[in-house]
């Protein structure tokens, strides 16, 4: 694996994901779910119709990009190289005291482990500041002896518990009940903060980057998560590279990262292709009855919907939209079309997928030479493997003091 990267190759890295995006971006801007034809089947007809023609069970499997036509090929293996990323090196922390993990689901306690274990930094830890810390739980696994510990959280329930755990494991932690998107919550940073975020959302994190460089904080750990959860339409970049880049991102594109799911069981998948497939078909008939070939935007719906019978749930739905259905079709034709247009769809989604990555290292990117304007040195590398949790890239940062 290569390394991860250091201060001087993030904008070399940066400026080659850019130019790859921006060349590609009919392939990944439009969604298959949304759009009967795209722009790019017209382009490269081969690959159309290899994607049309495979089923459902091709979608799930792992196929060989090379089997695929032109240029599948090609696209997967500039996005592979793109994407090359090593681990950051293991610190040989300690490892945890008795039953500090009691209560937290095996898979978040081995993210929490792996993170942990990836803040190396020059000078020594005073004093950790868990920025959206729930419990706490991720702050009380890195606390070494002469360390103190902050945890700031919105929920007041998980404040209250948070410390109570702190205080049975006799630690010196004192939880804040903090809204960190508030103006007063700057008032926790300062240079002897070593400050963490393992999975912030959109701004919560963009907001600790901004306010964690003006209050000088010493180090940085952060791995970001849900790019999309944020206020603005659009994406707004950090960096000044980012800044000059011809990419512009809503909402949707940033979503993109984000699209996968490795942890799924079968009951779970299935509920979720059942619900597409559904919504597919109905998406025909509201394109037929409105005599207008746009998407309609339809709210999440209850797992329960999927217990009804397929014209009880498209009347449901079309009454939700406040959309009158004078149409009878086959129902049960329409409802079997909709399991093809999800084959379809899943299929073609997958040159849209070969961009996941490269977009949501671009956006990390954009942090990393953000925080390297701001003074720090930066380091990008990932800290555990990708089935744990696709989220696993982590930025660290340290300003000399």
């Amino acid at each position: 694996m290569p390394p991860y990267l250091h201060s001087h190759h993030l904008n070399d890295r940066f400026q080659a994901l850019d130019q790859f995006l921006t060349e590609h971006q009919q392939l990944w801007k439009p969604r298959p779910f949304t759009t009967l034809r795209l722009d790019w089947e017209a382009q490269h007809p081969e690959l159309s119709a290899h994607l049309r023609h495979c089923s459902l069970t091709d979608a799930e499997a792992d196929l060989d990009p090379q089997a695929l036509p032109a240029p599948y090929p090609q696209l997967a293996d500039k996005a592979q190289q793109l994407c090359a990323l090593g681990d950051l090196p293991d610190t040989g922390l300690p490892p945890a005291a008795h039953r500090l993990d009691v209560n937290v689901p095996g898979r978040k306690w081995q993210q929490i482990e792996a993170f942990s274990r990836r803040l190396g930094f020059r000078a020594q830890t005073q004093h950790w500041l868990d920025w959206c810390s729930g419990k706490g739980y991720l702050g009380r696994r890195l606390l070494q002896p002469g360390q103190q510990l902050t945890c700031l959280e919105y929920d007041a329930a998980l404040v209250a518990a948070g410390q109570a755990l702190s205080d049975h494991h006799h630690l010196p932690a004192t939880h804040i009940h903090q809204d960190v998107m508030a103006a007063d919550s700057r008032r926790h940073l300062d240079s002897d903060k070593s400050v963490v975020a393992l999975h912030a959302c959109g701004d919560l994190h963009v907001h600790l980057l901004r306010v964690a460089s003006q209050q000088g904080c010493r180090h940085l750990a952060v791995a970001p998560c849900c790019y999309n959860r944020i206020q603005a339409e659009h994406y707004q970049p950090l960096s000044t590279a980012a800044q000059h880049s011809p990419l512009h991102l809503s909402l949707t594109d940033l979503g993109l990262p984000l699209s996968e799911t490795v942890t799924a069981g079968a009951r779970v998948r299935h509920q979720r292709d059942s619900s597409m497939a559904r919504r597919l078909g109905f998406d025909l008939l509201q394109r037929q009855q409105r005599q207008c070939d746009d998407y309609l935007p339809t709210p999440s719906l209850p797992v329960a919907w999927l217990s009804k019978p397929f014209e009880q749930y498209c009347r449901d739905l079309a009454a939700l939209r406040d959309l009158e259905l004078t149409l009878t079709p086959d129902w049960e034709a329409l409802e079997a079309v909709g399991w093809q247009r999800l084959a379809a769809v899943r299929n073609l989604e997958r040159v849209r997928n070969l961009f996941r990555r490269p977009l949501e290292l671009w956006l990390v990117l954009d942090r990393a030479l953000f925080l390297e304007e701001q003074g720090y040195t930066v380091r990008l590398g990932t800290f555990c493997d990708y089935p744990l949790t696709p989220r696993n890239l982590l930025l660290l940062a340290e300003r000399d003091s």
